[in-house]
């Protein structure tokens, strides 16, 4: 499997950085991984190490290319809340670590990919988004409803309040898992954390990823400084993990 990889974490105006991104690349299947502590407080940034490390210890130990790749994101996410939950228990649960997460395998010229909270994974092709998904957060319900706009998702008062994520309360999340997707060489595959796509719509994250003739790891820090800017003195801390398919 031939990929061209990268991945990103900029802190942004706050005082420190909870998002924790990685790509696990093997000779036969890759993981994008994008974790987001929540809390505002160091909790947060504990549980998304864990979650990361949960996450890419589970890849690395299950033998390529998996067998069951869509019991894999769901055992595998299940796991990393277990943990995460395992390390609060002491705390209030109000104080208790959280995060959302985005993870994406890719082998055999297909995607397979899970998300908890608002981290989001994306798919491009042909200078387009072809696919997201859709976060676990009361104004993604609004759009669905029919109560908002698309376009007014990035404004909305409530836009930061998220109804799934690891860690906090034992119960399993709300997670979704979608079914494979067939890739075609040049499509390009995307994890991140609210901080990037607060800042950036769908159409300039295609354009920016997409842009031709330069290295995914220089469109991927454009994209991100490019939203820390917008975001201003409010930017949020925003990372991402992108990764090019060439080919089997």
């Amino acid at each position: 499997m031939r990929v061209e990889y990268a991945e990103l974490s900029l802190q942004g105006a706050r005082d420190s950085n909870q998002d924790r991104v990685l790509a696990a690349v093997a000779e036969r299947a890759a993981l994008l991984i994008a974790c987001d502590g929540m809390g505002g407080h160091a909790e947060g940034e504990r549980a998304a190490e864990i979650g990361q490390k949960v996450l890419a210890e589970r890849f690395w130990h299950t033998p390529q290319p998996l067998f069951d790749p869509l019991g894999f994101l769901h055992t595998t996410l299940g796991l990393a809340h277990q943990r995460v939950v395992e390390a609060g228990l002491q705390l209030p649960l109000e104080n208790r670590p959280r995060a959302t997460c985005a993870i994406c395998l890719v082998q055999d010229a297909s995607a397979y990919w899970a998300h908890v909270g608002d981290s989001r994974i994306y798919h491009l092709r042909g200078g387009r988004v072809l696919e997201r998904t859709r976060d676990h957060s009361h104004v993604e319900l609004l759009v669905r409803e029919g109560l908002i706009g698309a376009d007014q998702l990035q404004t909305h008062p409530m836009r930061n309040f998220v109804e799934s994520c690891l860690g906090g309360e034992l119960m399993l999340p709300e997670m979704s898992i979608n079914r494979r997707r067939e890739l075609r060489a040049g499509d390009i595959l995307m994890a991140c954390t609210d901080g990037l796509w607060a800042h950036a719509d769908d159409s300039l994250i295609a354009s920016m990823l997409c842009a031709e003739g330069q290295p995914l790891r220089a469109q991927l820090q454009a994209l991100s400084e490019h939203a820390v800017a917008a975001g201003g003195s409010g930017s949020d801390n925003t990372s991402a993990v992108a990764l090019r398919f060439l080919g089997k």
